[in-house]
C-alpha cells in the first residue's frame, strides 16, 4: 500500500438523462458543456458544502463535484433501479456501521456459522465477504520483503535497496520534524490554556491578547503559524502532528522493518494454489485505526437520506466486504484471489483503493483482471498518491505491462482532484499518466464513514476511486444491460472536459488534463446517466 501513504507534512517554519420512467425513454436534456467559462469560487466552503462537495455541481455551485445531487433531482428522481453488488477489496470494513449495515451484501447461498461451505465456492461461512489477511494486520512494503529474502539476483533488487535507503532516511527526517512540531504545539496549547483558564479558547481571543510575556508571545506565534497553514486550531494541530508521528513511527518500525514476520494465514504467498480458502470469514477491521475500507465503502454506498452521517453516491448497492490490504503492502496472491472471489460471487463492480510500486506476481493479478472482464466486472482502481507519472513509474495493479497492450477493457484508473476549481484542481499528491490514468474525480478532503459509527475527512486517490465506483453503480443500476466495458467508456466520455492548465507532480509541471490522463475529463454523474441512456437506447 506504499503509494497510498501520505503523511500531512508541514514545513518546520517555527524553527526557522434526464430520462423518463424507463430505459427506452429519450433523453430530455443534454450534457453539461463549456465548463471552462465557469467562474472560480472565491468564498470558503460552508461546513455542509465541504462535507458533500464531491456531490455538488461545477456550474451551479462553482465546485468541481460530480453533479450527484443534480443527477438525483433531475434524472433518477424516485427510480431505484436494480441492485448492484460492489466489492470493496481493501482493509477491513465495519459492516456493523450505522450508515453501512443496511447496504452490506449477504451470501444467501451460505447458511451462517455452520462451519460448512454450503455453496461450494471454497470459502466456509462467507456470509458478507472474505478476509484474506486472516488475523494479520502489520506487513512490510513489497520492496522490503524483497530485501528480506536476501535474493540479490532477484529482479529490481538493487532498485529496492536504493529505495529503502532513501525512504528510511526520509522518514527519520520526518520523525524529527514532527517531534519538534508536536513539542511546539503542546507548549502553545499549555500556555494558552493557562492564560485563558480554559481549553476551548478561540482564534479571536488569541489575536486580542496584548502581552509582553515571552512564553505567551511565543505561544501566539505558534497559533499564528497554525492559522496560516489551515490547521484550524492549536489543539487540532497538536492532534495532526501526534497522529502523523504515529504514522511515521509505524512506517519505520513496521513497513520498513526487514525482520518483521507479519503474515499469519499459514499459506505460501508465492504459491497461488497453496491452501485454498485460507483466511477467515470476518472482513471487519482488526482495530479501530484500520479505517480505510470503511471510509471507501461509505463513499460508495452509505445509506442515503437516513438522517445519519453522509449520503453515498449510489442508492441501490450492496457492499461485498473483502479484506486483503494490511498495514503495509498487499500480497499479489491475496489480490488475485480477492478479484476472483468477487467475480465468482456476483460483484458487478470492484473498487480497488490500493497499490504499490513492486509486484513480484503481477501476472497473477492481470490474469485475475482478465477473468473478471470475462465475468463482466468493472474494476475501478486508485492511481496512487506519489505525485508521479505512472506511465513511467511502476504502479500496480495494472492491466498492462508498462504502457503496452491491455489484457482487458474492464479497468479504469482514477486520479484525484480538489474542490478548488482552477490551476490547483488536481490534488498535489495524485499520480497521473496519459496512458495509465483514465479520469479524475474528487479525492481531497472527502467526508465519510469511520469505524464505530464515526465520520472523518480523508484524502487520496483512494477516495477518488470509490466516487467513480459509485457513479458506475448508478449506471449499472439504472441500465443493467450495459456491459462493464460500456460503463467504462461512458465514465470516460461523459466527464467534464477541462481544458484549463493545471499543475501536477513534485516539480509542479503545467499540463492540461488531456496530457495527464486518457480522457482529459473529470467524472460527472449527471452527464454519465444521460450518455448511458443514449447508449442503452442504441443497443
Amino acid at each position: 500500500m506504499k503509494n497510498l501513504f501520505r503523511p500531512f507534512l508541514y514545513t518546520l517554519l517555527l524553527s526557522t438523462a434526464l430520462f423518463g420512467c424507463g430505459a427506452t425513454t429519450g433523453v430530455l436534456s443534454t450534457p453539461i458543456e463549456n465548463i471552462d467559462t465557469s467562474p472560480l469560487k472565491e468564498s470558503a466552503l460552508t461546513e455542509s458544502q465541504k462535507k458533500a462537495w464531491s456531490h455538488l455541481d461545477l456550474v451551479q455551485d462553482t465546485i468541481p463535484g460530480m453533479s450527484v445531487n443534480k443527477a438525483y433531482s433531475e434524472i433518477i428522481k424516485n427510480r431505484k433501479g436494480k441492485t448492484v453488488i460492489v466489492a470493496v477489496i481493501d482493509g477491513g470494513t465495519d459492516i456493523d456501521h450505522e450508515d453501512l449495515d443496511g447496504v452490506i451484501w449477504t451470501n444467501k447461498k451460505e447458511i451462517p456459522n455452520n462451519g460448512k461451505d454450503d455453496d461450494n465456492n471454497g470459502y466456509i461461512d462467507d456470509i458478507h465477504g472474505w478476509n484474506f489477511v486472516g488475523d494479520g494486520y502489520d506487513e512490510q512494503l513489497e520492496y522490503v520483503r524483497l530485501l528480506a529474502s536476501g535474493d540479490k539476483n532477484a529482479p529490481r533488487y538493487a532498485e529496492a535497496e536504493a529505495l529503502y535507503n532513501t525512504e528510511y532516511q526520509k522518514y527519520l527526517g520526518y520523525k524529527t520534524s514532527y517531534e519538534q512540531n508536536l513539542q511546539y504545539m503542546t507548549f502553545a496549547d499549555d500556555e494558552l490554556t493557562k492564560h485563558f483558564g480554559k481549553a476551548d479558547y478561540t482564534k479571536a481571543e488569541i489575536l486580542a491578547i496584548k502581552t509582553e510575556d515571552e512564553k505567551l508571545s511565543q505561544a501566539i506565534q505558534v497559533a499564528q503559524f497554525v492559522y496560516a497553514n489551515d490547521l484550524e486550531s492549536v489543539p487540532n494541530a497538536k492532534k495532526v502532528f501526534k497522529e502523523g508521528l504515529e504514522e511515521i513511527n509505524d512506517r519505520l518500525n513496521v513497513n520498513l522493518n526487514k525482520n518483521l514476520q507479519g503474515r499469519k494465514t499459514g499459506d505460501d504467498p508465492n504459491d497461488l494454489n497453496d491452501k485454498p480458502g485460507y483466511g477467515n470469514n470476518n472482513p471487519r477491521p482488526s482495530k479501530k485505526a484500520e479505517s480505510h475500507g470503511t471510509h471507501v465503502s461509505g463513499i460508495i454506498a452509505a445509506e442515503r437520506n437516513n438522517n445519519k452521517g453522509i449520503n453515498g453516491v449510489a442508492n441501490n448497492v450492496q457492499i461485498m466486504a473483502i479484506r486483503s490490504t494490511p498495514n503495509g503492502d498487499e500480497y499479489d496472491k491475496d489480490v488475485a484471489l480477492a478479484i476472483r472471489y468477487a467475480a465468482d460471487n456476483g460483484a458487478q463492480i470492484i473498487n480497488a483503493s490500493f497499490g504499490k510500486s513492486f509486484s513480484p506476481h503481477s501476472d497473477w493479478v492481470r490474469d485475475a483482471l482478465k477473468y473478471a472482464a470475462e465475468k463482466d466486472v468493472l474494476f475501478v482502481h486508485a492511481a496512487g498518491n506519489d505525485s508521479e507519472d505512472i506511465d513511467v513509474a511502476h504502479n500496480y495493479p495494472n492491466d498492462a505491462v508498462g504502457t503496452g497492450p491491455e489484457v482487458s477493457d474492464n479497468m479504469i484508473t482514477v486520479g484525484s482532484i480538489t474542490y478548488k476549481y482552477g490551476s490547483t484542481m488536481v490534488s498535489d499528491f495524485s499520480n497521473f499518466g496519459k496512458v495509465n490514468v483514465d479520469v479524475f474525480a474528487p479525492g481531497s478532503d472527502i467526508y465519510s464513514a469511520m469505524p464505530e459509527n464515526e465520520y472523518e475527512y480523508q484524502g487520496g486517490t483512494s477516495m477518488a476511486a470509490p466516487n467513480v465506483a459509485g457513479v458506475a453503480a448508478l449506471i449499472r443500476s439504472q441500465y443493467p444491460n450495459l456491459t462493464a466495458a460500456q460503463v467504462k467508456k461512458i465514465l470516460m466520455d461523459s466527464g467534464l472536459p477541462i481544458k484549463a492548465k493545471v499543475t501536477v507532480g513534485t516539480n509542479k509541471q503545467v499540463k492540461s488534463l488531456s496530457e495527464i490522463s486518457t480522457s482529459g475529463r473529470i467524472v460527472n454523474a449527471y452527464n454519465a446517466l444521460i450518455i448511458a441512456s443514449q447508449m442503452a437506447n442504441a443497443n
